[in-house]
C-alpha cells in the first residue's frame, strides 16, 4: 500500500495569511503546508482520510482520479470543508463518508444541500453518510465500494482494512484510523489506555505535533515524541505543524526514526 500526504499544515494553513515570520516567508517547499489529509492506495483501491479546505488543489497536484471511500477524522473546518470539491468523483457512482456520530451529523447541518433534493443552481457531490463505531471496514475496489464488515473478495491488491482508533482533540472525541501496520492519528492531545490496543504492532505512526509550546487540543512536539516511544513503532511521521515549525531545524533535532512530513511525501507500508 502507499500513503500520500496530500497536506501536513495546521488549520491556518502555512504560509498564514498576513504573516511575514521566517516560516511563512520561507522559499523551502517544505514549508508550505496546505490542510492536513492523506490519500492510501492499494492496487486500484483509493480512500482519502479527511477532505481538506484545499482538497481540490492536492486532489489536481497528485493525480487522484478516483476515491471509493472517504473517512472523517473529525468536523473541525479544516478537516471537512473540501468536502463539495468531491463533486466530479461522485459523477457515476456515489461515494460513501464515514465518520463518528458526531462528525456525520455536523457535516448533514453544515452541508445539508448535498441530502436536499430541491431544485437550484449549481452541482452537488454524491455522497452517502455512515456513521461508525467499533467495528472494522473494508475498502473493496473493482467495482468500488466501501462496506462494514469483511469483504468477501480474495483479492487483496484491491482491498484496505480500515480500524478506527478513538483519541481525544482537546475534550472532542475525535477518529485516527488504523491501515495495515500503519497508524494516522491527526488533531491528538490524548490517547485513551484502551486505543493503545488498537495500536499495538504499530510499525509507522502518523501523529500531530502542531508545535514546541505545549497546546491545550494538539499534541507538542515532545508529546508526540513520547507518544512515539510509547507505541515503539519503528518509522514515525509528525503533521498538523504550524509556522512556529521550521522543517530543516525540526528535523535535525528528531531522533532517527521520526521525521517531520510535508505535502505530497508519499510512503509505502
Amino acid at each position: 500500500m502507499r500513503l500520500t500526504f496530500l497536506g501536513t499544515g495546521t488549520s491556518h494553513g502555512i504560509p498564514v495569511i498576513g504573516c511575514a515570520c521566517a516560516v511563512c516567508k520561507s522559499e523551502n517547499q517544505k514549508n508550505k503546508r496546505t490542510r492536513a489529509s492523506v490519500w492510501i492506495e492499494s492496487g486500484t483501491a483509493s480512500i482519502v482520510i479527511d477532505t481538506a479546505t484545499e482538497f481540490r488543489l492536492q486532489a489536481v497536484r497528485e493525480g487522484i482520479n478516483k476515491v471509493d471511500c472517504v473517512f472523517l477524522t473529525h468536523s473541525h473546518a479544516d478537516h471537512i470543508h473540501g468536502i463539495d470539491d468531491l463533486r466530479p468523483l461522485s459523477r457515476y457512482k456515489p461515494i460513501p463518508v464515514y465518520g463518528n456520530p458526531v462528525t456525520i451529523s455536523d457535516v448533514k447541518k453544515r452541508f445539508s444541500y448535498i441530502n436536499n433534493d430541491a431544485g437550484g443552481g449549481g452541482g452537488k457531490p454524491r455522497l452517502e453518510f455512515y456513521e461508525i463505531k467499533d467495528i472494522e471496514l473494508t475498502v473493496q475496489a473493482e467495482p468500488a465500494d466501501c462496506n462494514p464488515g469483511h469483504g468477501s473478495s480474495t483479492n487483496t491488491e484491491n482491498k484496505i482494512i480500515i480500524r478506527p482508533v478513538k483519541i481525544k482533540h482537546g475534550k472532542v472525541d475525535i477518529l485516527g484510523y488504523r491501515v495495515g501496520n500503519l497508524a494516522y492519528l491527526t488533531d491528538c492531545s490524548f490517547i485513551p489506555p484502551e486505543s493503545f490496543e488498537a495500536l499495538e504492532g504499530v510499525e509507522i505512526l502518523i501523529i500531530d505535533a502542531l508545535r514546541y509550546k505545549p497546546h491545550p487540543t494538539h499534541f507538542s512536539v515532545d508529546q508526540a515524541l513520547e507518544m512515539i516511544e510509547k507505541t515503539g513503532c519503528r518509522e514515525a511521521w509528525l503533521t498538523h505543524m504550524c509556522h512556529n515549525i521550521e522543517h530543516e531545524a525540526l528535523e535535525k533535532e528528531l531522533p532517527f526514526h521520526v521525521r517531520p512530513a510535508w505535502d505530497g511525501l508519499k510512503i509505502n507500508f
